[in-house]
């Protein structure tokens, strides 16, 4: 689980097996076995280096990210290692498996931001993208400050901070990105989807709560 605060920025590579990480340098320290969310895609450390870490890379996330291109081309990534019970939750709940891809649509400087305007690849995606969620951008925390249409695309502001600190500033129109939907969209979805239990049984009732109780507390 992660924040989507990013705390460096490295390089990745391709390997035989898996990815290679560098670039860690002394931002964080990691262990044999820990996670880290390497542009939004949580990793397992296989195998240290003086200056990173090798990863292995299952092809599931390698057609559903943007992994396997950057790794090709030797690009920066944006690294947050997973989070501790005793952290601030800074950000929101990450949890690192991405959902699909979007391109850049547009990007513009503000006066006191920069607007970054995405389309997913998978307009049906779009369902989970209202004003003011949370949305994870290549492991970046961000709020989604507007969308049209049904969500499939939509455009956030990001602060001078972010914008410096992060791959957000090397992006350009045309340009694809890893997109994490907010976990409790998603989970709500789920549980308000499922009419019955395996077995054909009836599910537990959910203590009142439905698609109008929602609506009324201003959640639809």
């Amino acid at each position: 689980m992660f924040t989507g605060l990013v705390q460096a920025v490295g390089r990745l590579r391709r390997q035989p097996k898996g990815v290679l990480v560098e670039g860690l340098g002394r931002h964080f320290a990691i262990a044999l076995g820990d996670s880290v969310a390497v542009d939004g895609v949580c990793l397992t450390v296989a195998e240290l280096h003086s200056d990173g870490f090798r990863a292995d890379v299952s092809e599931e996330t390698l057609n559903r990210s943007t992994l396997a291109t950057k790794a090709a081309a030797g690009a920066p990534v944006n690294l947050e290692p997973a989070l501790r019970l005793a952290d601030r939750l800074g950000g929101h709940l990450v949890s690192g498996h991405v959902d699909g891809l979007a391109h850049v649509v547009a990007i513009s400087q503000q006066p006191a931001s920069w607007r970054l305007e995405l389309q997913w690849q998978d307009p049906a995606y779009g369902r989970y993208i209202c004003d003011k969620a949370s949305v994870a951008v290549d492991g970046i925390s961000l709020t989604v400050a507007g969308s049209s249409g049904a969500g499939e695309r939509f455009w956030i502001a990001v602060i001078p901070l972010t914008w410096t600190s992060t791959t957000l500033r090397q992006r350009r129109v045309g340009d694809a990105v890893n997109l994490e939907a907010d976990l409790l969209a998603k989970y709500t979805e789920r549980l308000l989807a499922a009419t019955s239990a395996p077995g054909g049984g009836t599910p537990p009732p959910m203590a009142g709560i439905d698609g109008s109780w929602l609506a009324e507390h201003g959640w639809a």
